[in-house]
């Protein structure tokens, strides 16, 4: 960033939330474009990490990307340590916020959407399918069966929401979506990260889009990062939740479903705090890399 570069305003930030949900929105509404569900009105949204699957997707994903040699320690890490000075310094300051967020994919850049495609489907089978809560799983099966349609909703990288929901046999996802030009990833975010209100604002997008009514549908999160996603829907359920969405839960009476136990429990909560948030994906990818070192 240079010194002369305009501050981001919130209505700036505001505004790529939008960007991101409804470009989010649209790659669901082709996903679905086949789709001809018995119930028309509900729908169920899923968040992905440590809601559907145990731990950070991108985390799994980026230690698989890196023994594969898609990306460089370098070029990792200094993406991570924009994330990290974000965290820990930058958390309001509009420009310091901007900057880290334009960096979470940057290391994907001058690679193509096929190769990326490729490895995920790969990955996903070698350290993803194991992790997949069966209680989660059963949970959006019952949806399915009542002839609605399921979407995942994540700050990962649409390429991982994309193979995790047609694994699982589920309607489509939403996630972070790349910009990519002629096929090869320019580094660059497509609006901003899908996570907390970009979450709502796809959601939003695609209710609209789909005719779906937001008070016969439900929506699934383990983070408090979430609720506006969860507060959009007639049925807000915590799953594995954090101790903030456990009280809000709680207080507003939300179905409540936690399918860790004893020190799995604890592992994943310690685990939810050093990657909570969309905006430290990169972070994650960065841990796994140093723990390779």
């Amino acid at each position: 960033m240079t010194p002369h570069a305009p501050r981001r305003t919130l209505p700036d930030l505001r505004q790529r939330s939008r960007l991101a949900g409804e470009a989010a929105a649209a790659i669901a509404e082709v996903e679905t474009a086949l789709h001809t569900p018995a119930d028309t009105r509900g729908a169920a949204f899923f968040d992905v990490d440590n809601t559907v699957m145990q731990g950070a997707s991108i985390f799994h994903l980026a230690r698989g990307l890196h023994r594969r040699d898609f990306f460089t320690t370098r070029e990792i890490a200094g993406a991570a340590w924009k994330q990290l000075y974000f965290r820990v310094v930058g958390v309001e300051d509009p420009d310091h916020v901007a900057e880290a967020r334009a960096s979470a994919l940057s290391f994907i850049a001058g690679h193509t959407v096929e190769e990326l495609e490729e490895l995920t489907e790969v990955i996903f089978d070698e350290a993803m399918a194991h992790r997949i809560w069966p209680g989660t799983r059963a949970l959006a099966q019952l949806h399915l069966d009542r002839g609605q349609r399921v979407w995942l909703v994540t700050a990962a990288p649409i390429e991982i929401a994309q193979v995790i929901a047609r694994r699982l046999g589920l309607t489509g996802a939403m996630g972070t979506v790349a910009e990519h030009e002629n096929g090869v990833y320019t580094g660059r975010l497509v609006g901003d990260l899908l996570h907390g209100p970009a979450k709502a604002e796809a959601v939003r997008a695609l209710a609209e889009r789909e005719g779906l009514d937001l008070t016969a549908c439900s929506a699934y999160s383990d983070s408090a990062n979430d609720l506006p996603m969860l507060s959009l829907v007639g049925d807000p359920v915590a799953i594995n939740p954090d101790a903030r969405l456990r009280a809000h839960a709680r207080a507003l009476g939300w179905r409540v479903r936690d399918y860790r136990t004893g020190r799995k429990a604890a592992r994943a909560g310690a685990v939810v705090g050093a990657v909570a948030g969309a905006a430290t994906g990169t972070v994650a990818a960065g841990v796994a890399l140093r723990r390779r070192r």
